[in-house]
């Protein structure tokens, strides 16, 4: 079982600020920026290149959530960015679908 599925199942502990039936957000322990919330669905997907059509609603939960963090970390209209890792040449780190939710500064482009 992958960190994020005990995280999920709440057998090792984690800075959760949100939580709903699909998804369940919490603060990142190596944090990139002053806010960085990592969103995962419930149920384990290793990667976008495992994503199945029939995830496509669970996915679109991901963002639903980042819009709710957002809000309640007060970074809505300042602007926060939202990244997608997959493989290890990207950075994923975790076998694990994700995204991060990064604010809190300025951000720059290309993020390389």
């Amino acid at each position: 079982m992958c960190i994020f599925c005990k995280i999920v199942n709440e057998e090792i502990p984690a800075a959760v600020v949100y939580s709903d039936d699909d998804v369940i957000a919490f603060r990142d322990l190596h944090p990139k920026a002053p806010l960085h919330v990592l969103i995962i669905p419930r149920r384990h997907i290793s990667s976008v290149n495992d994503v199945e059509a029939d995830d496509a609603a669970v996915l679109g939960r991901l963002f639903v959530a980042a819009r709710a963090v957002a809000e309640s970390e007060g970074v809505a209209k300042s602007g926060y960015r939202l990244v997608m890792n997959t493989g290890s040449h990207a950075g994923q780190t975790v076998d694990h679908i994700h995204l991060h939710i990064l604010a809190g500064r300025a951000m720059s482009w290309p993020p390389g």
